[in-house]
């Protein structure tokens, strides 16, 4: 929807969840010398400031990424992104929190190209200004990323991760999100697909969830991240979760290790928790930091042949 603003929400701790995967995604991706795209099918505005403007008014920021800044025991995924965070900061000061695009264009090496659509008139003009003078390496489209993501795949290169990550205020997005995967995957099938989706007591947002798990024969790793317990109004965010097609075969052990940590440091008075599943296991580890922690059945690494 075009009332939908990020800046409200920059740097809490869904983006903390979400960048700290992505970070991890775009690593593993630069292993190899072949190029990548990276492409954002809902880009936002680029790049929000934390010490005045929208940002400030809810400051979420706050109970998010600021929780981390000046921690000194994270966790292997969790310091990789901090970094990254801390590079565009080089005060030191917490001022500036990125947007997926920003992020990526970190991570993203010369021969990497990212494609970038969104909708909003003000943020697509903010994040052309981001990127003022890219060339062919980031282009910026104001447009419907569902509908402009078909005419990009597969990518020339054979190589991409694919971020979809609408803001769901609109309940027709949870069918057109499923859609836009599973159309994906019939013109890609080996490309990284990152889907964000939140927590809510709504039962759109439930039956997502449910559907991504009875995915077949696809690779996939959907890992979800609470502060707190549902509300008993039924309203609100409490937490949001990442699903990810093709994962690296590193990535759920990385998350086993950053996940309780989360749950622990932006949980809301103990009420943190998380989960973490994949497509070739049952539910593996699921615990709250207040409540003693239940051993499960570790991941087991996949294979590749």
């Amino acid at each position: 929807m075009l009332s939908y603003r990020h800046a409200f929400h920059a740097g809490n701790h869904a983006d903390v969840l979400k960048h700290c995967i992505l970070v991890n995604l775009m690593r593993y991706l630069a292993q190899k010398d072949k190029p990548y795209w990276f492409i954002d099918t809902h880009a936002g505005a680029g790049a929000y400031g934390l010490d005045a403007g929208y940002a400030s008014q809810n400051a979420e920021h706050e109970t998010g990424i600021a929780r981390l800044w000046r921690q000194t025991d994270l966790p292997p995924a969790l310091a990789e992104y901090l970094a990254v965070i801390q590079a565009i900061n080089p005060a030191g000061n917490l001022t500036l929190y990125p947007g997926s695009p920003y992020l990526a264009s970190k991570l993203l090496r010369e021969q990497d190209r990212m494609r970038l659509f969104e909708l909003h008139p003000t943020d697509v003009d903010l994040l052309g200004k981001t990127f003022p003078d890219a060339g062919n390496k980031i282009i910026v489209t104001r447009g419907d990323g569902f509908a402009g993501l078909k005419a990009l795949l597969p990518p020339p290169s054979r190589r991409a991760l694919v971020l979809i990550d609408p803001s769901y205020e609109d309940k027709a997005d949870y069918p057109h999100v499923f859609q836009a995967l599973t159309d994906s995957l019939e013109r890609f099938a080996t490309g990284v697909y990152a889907i964000w989706y939140p927590l809510l007591q709504r039962q759109e947002a439930q039956r997502l969830a449910e559907r991504f798990a009875r995915l077949k024969g696809v690779d996939w790793l959907n890992a979800t991240l609470s502060i707190s317990a549902p509300s008993k109004e039924g309203f609100g965010m409490h937490g949001s979760g990442m699903f990810i097609v093709n994962p690296p075969w590193t990535l759920a052990d990385r998350m086993r290790e950053c996940l309780p940590y989360l749950a622990k440091t932006l949980g809301i008075e103990g009420s943190g928790d998380f989960t973490l599943t994949r497509s070739s296991d049952a539910p593996v580890v699921r615990t709250s930091p207040a409540r003693p922690r239940e051993t499960k059945p570790a991941l087991r690494p996949r294979v590749r042949r």
